[in-house]
C-alpha cells in the first residue's frame, strides 16, 4: 500500500513538473518559435501556451544592438528566444559615402522595421538585425553614389523612398516589414562646406544685383512713361489753350464788329486788338532793366496806334 502511494505521489509530482515546465506565458506583441526534436513545430502567440518539456524547445534569434561604451557606439550581439513584434528603430552609426562628384560625406540614418513572420525571421537569416543593417548601408551607398552633393540635400525624400522599396523587397523574405527609412544628417568636409558657403554668398549677391538692375529698369521705364504722359498732357493743354485763345480773339473781333454796326473794316479791328496786346506787354518788358531794346520797329507801334485812331474816327469813305 505504501509503495502504491509513493508511486502515485511521484507520478503526480512528475505530472505537475511537466505541466509547470510546459506552461509558457507569452506577453502581448511577442512571439516564440518552438522546435520539436530539432524541427519547426509552431509559433506561440500571446497568452498562455503549453509545450512538451524536454521535447519542444524555443528557437533563439540573434539580435544585434548598439551600446554606448566609452563614448562610442559598440555593436553587441545577443541571443533571445522571445521575438519582439513591435516596430523597432535601427539607428546605425554614420558611414562614409562618395557622391557622383567625388565628395566624401558622412551619413547618419535610421530604419524602422517590424517582424511580421517570426518563423521566417528565425530561419531565413542567421542574424536578422545585422542583415537589415548591412543591406541598408549598401543600398544607401548605392543610391547616394548616383547623385551629386548639391542634389543630396534636396532629394532626401527620394532617397528614403528608394531605400524603403529595396528594404521592403528583401524584408518580405525575412518576414520583416520596413515601415520607414530616414536620413538623419549629412555631414560634409569643412573645406567643402566653406566652398558651398562662398558659392551661396556669391549666388545671393548675383540675385541681389539682378533684382537691383530689374528695379532700376522698371523705375526708368516708369519715369519715361510718366514724362511721356506729362508731355502729352502739356501738349494737349497748350493745344486747348491755343484753341480757347483763338476762340476768344474771334469772339472779340465779332463783338467789336457788332459794336460798329458792321461799318468797321475787319483789318482795322484786328490791328486794334493787336495794338492792345502790344501795349499790355510793354510794362512787363520794362521790369527787367532801365534800358529796353524793342524787337519791333517804331513804325509798327505807330501803325497800331493809327489803327486805333482810325477805329475811333470811324470807317474810311
Amino acid at each position: 500500500m505504501d509503495a502504491m502511494l509513493v508511486i502515485a505521489l511521484v507520478f503526480t509530482a512528475l505530472i505537475l513538473v511537466l505541466i509547470i515546465k510546459g506552461l509558457m506565458i507569452i506577453q502581448q506583441s511577442e512571439a516564440v518559435v518552438i522546435e520539436r526534436l530539432g524541427s519547426y513545430n509552431k509559433t506561440l502567440s500571446p497568452g498562455v501556451n503549453w509545450v512538451i518539456p524536454f521535447v519542444d524547445k524555443p528557437r533563439s534569434i540573434k539580435v544585434r544592438r548598439y551600446q554606448a561604451i566609452g563614448g562610442e557606439n559598440v555593436a553587441v550581439v545577443q541571443e533571445e528566444t522571445r521575438i519582439d513584434r513591435r516596430e523597432t528603430v535601427l539607428d546605425f552609426p554614420g558611414q562614409s559615402v562618395i557622391t557622383a562628384d567625388n565628395v566624401s560625406v558622412t551619413v547618419n540614418g535610421a530604419l524602422y522595421f517590424q517582424v511580421i513572420d517570426p518563423e521566417r525571421a528565425v530561419y531565413q537569416t542567421e542574424n536578422l538585425i545585422q542583415a537589415i543593417e548591412i543591406l541598408a548601408k549598401t543600398s544607401l551607398r548605392s543610391e547616394m553614389g548616383k547623385m551629386e552633393l548639391d542634389k543630396l540635400f534636396e532629394s532626401r525624400q527620394e532617397i528614403n523612398d528608394k531605400l524603403q522599396l529595396v528594404m521592403d523587397e528583401a524584408g518580405n523574405k525575412w518576414g520583416v516589414k520596413v515601415t520607414r527609412v530616414e536620413i538623419q544628417d549629412i555631414l560634409i568636409p569643412a573645406e567643402v562646406e566653406d566652398a558651398m558657403r562662398k558659392q551661396m554668398a556669391a549666388e545671393r549677391e548675383r540675385r541681389a544685383l539682378v533684382l537691383r538692375a530689374s528695379g532700376e529698369r522698371e523705375a526708368a521705364i516708369a519715369k519715361a512713361e510718366g514724362e511721356k504722359r506729362s508731355s502729352v498732357l502739356v501738349a494737349e493743354g497748350k493745344k486747348e489753350a491755343a484753341i480757347l485763345m483763338a476762340e476768344g480773339q474771334r469772339q472779340a473781333i465779332d463783338q467789336v464788329l457788332a459794336a460798329g454796326n458792321e461799318k468797321l473794316e475787319p483789318q482795322l479791328v484786328v490791328g486794334y486788338l493787336l495794338g492792345l496786346e502790344y501795349l499790355k506787354t510793354l510794362p512787363e518788358i520794362g521790369k527787367e532793366g532801365d534800358r529796353i531794346f524793342l524787337p519791333y520797329e517804331a513804325s509798327s507801334v505807330l501803325g497800331a496806334v493809327g489803327s486805333i485812331e482810325a477805329l475811333l474816327k470811324g470807317p474810311s469813305k
